[in-house]
């Protein structure tokens, strides 16, 4: 990995860095070796987050297996292994290779998985030692699967009405599973499901009731095996996963996939995180930045920012503005600022009791950090100085 003229944000028109390099330099962001915008990682943050995340699930008798989908940085994989998580739950078969290729022992794949390319991979993976589990919802899946003569590890999915993926009913989950059990090659692991989408704590208490009564249903027709995998969790609703999976009468490895934990944010899961309701259990921090420069201010009550929908998530919320930084190096509040729009290198700022001028700089806090590192290549990881400690690099 080198950072070059490929790398947004790093300045090197002409010649390569190497990442361990700069990083040893502490340069900071402000110094002349990076333009705007400019995503960045607070290191403190990042590293309080794996911490009070690892802790909960000590206390709570779940293993962790993020999901990482969220970065796709092996800098920040290696950290949360390293603080003990079992695996790393990922999305696509695409990033189960990386997982592979990046020496991850355990993953589970939160999806189901049809591709009779994939499938073929996965069971010489499987056959070669690697512990990789993917999800089935239908026969159709349980019949892909077996073409490939196994071994595979699967987990029955149960899902929700509107929801994504999952059987609907109790009765079609076990109808798969025994079709899994029939079938040569294939190993019922156990139960998973995704509550994420649920509106409410009523809502999500239902499903996780009906994912509790599920794993009932198939230990007592003796379908799962000694110790099944239960598996679900979000980054909203994960409290109220460790209270309802505590509730099984099965020995079972409970296992949490909250991704989005890693690096929180300034907006959706900031409003939604669990720690909000049981605050003695967190929190968490935001540790994500995007530092953009104001490039007009056309009208009054109005300024554009150079940063638009190529550099900042804007799926599940706007960005924040969180500071002022002057051209000569004075920091003031951004209140008085809110941002009305993206667009694809623009962003629209509404001005209110407050002074913002071509060249001034804006550090931005960001919504859902799911849809954030997937757009830089790059990523300095910084102290609470703004000065590069490290550099991560993404894998999308």
């Amino acid at each position: 990995m080198t950072i070059d003229w490929r790398s947004k944000g790093f300045w090197a028109p002409d010649e390569a860095r190497d990442p361990a390099r700069l990083a040893a330099e502490r340069p900071g962001i402000f110094d002349g070796g990076f333009t705007w915008p400019l995503l960045v990682v607070r290191r403190d943050a990042v590293e309080a987050n794996i911490a009070t995340m690892a802790a909960y699930c000590r206390r709570h008798g779940l293993d962790f297996a993020p999901h990482a989908k969220t970065t796709m940085a092996p800098g920040l994989l290696d950290a949360q292994l390293r603080a003990g998580a079992w695996g790393m739950t990922v999305a696509t078969p695409n990033q189960a290779l990386v997982m592979r290729r990046l020496g991850v022992e355990r993953v589970l794949i939160a999806n189901e998985i049809l591709d009779p390319t994939a499938l073929r991979w996965l069971a010489t993976e499987s056959a070669a030692g690697w512990e990789v589990y993917f999800q089935v919802d239908s026969l159709a899946g349980v019949e892909a699967a077996a073409a490939t003569g196994g071994p595979l590890r699967v987990l029955v999915e149960l899902g929700h009405a509107g929801g994504r993926t999952g059987v609907r009913t109790l009765g079609e989950m076990e109808t798969v599973a025994r079709a899994v059990a029939a079938a040569p090659g294939l190993e019922l692991a156990g139960v998973t499901g995704y509550e994420g989408q649920l509106p409410d704590q009523d809502g999500v208490d239902a499903f996780l009731d009906r994912l509790v009564a599920g794993v009932a249903r198939l230990s007592g027709a003796g379908l799962l095996p000694e110790r099944p995998i239960v598996s679900a969790g979000g980054s909203a609703w994960f409290d109220r996963v460790a209270d309802k999976l505590a509730g099984l009468d099965v020995a079972a490895r409970l296992v949490l996939r909250s991704g989005a934990s890693v690096t929180h944010d300034d907006g959706f899961y900031r409003e939604r995180t669990p720690f909000a309701r049981v605050p003695d259990e967190g929190p968490l921090a935001a540790a994500l930045e995007i530092w953009a420069q104001v490039l007009s201010a056309p009208e009054p009550g109005l300024a554009l920012a150079g940063m638009g929908k190529r550099d900042a998530p804007f799926d599940e919320g706007l960005p924040v503005p969180l500071e002022i930084r002057r051209p000569d190096g004075m920091v003031e509040s951004a209140e008085g600022l809110r941002v009305t729009k993206l667009n694809d290198h623009h962003t629209y700022l509404q001005v209110e009791g407050v002074v913002l001028g071509p060249g001034d700089l804006v550090r931005f806090g960001i919504s859902h950090p799911c849809t954030a590192f997937d757009k830089w290549r790059d990523i300095p990881v910084v102290d609470e100085q703004r000065r590069v400690v490290d550099v991560l690099h993404t894998y999308f």
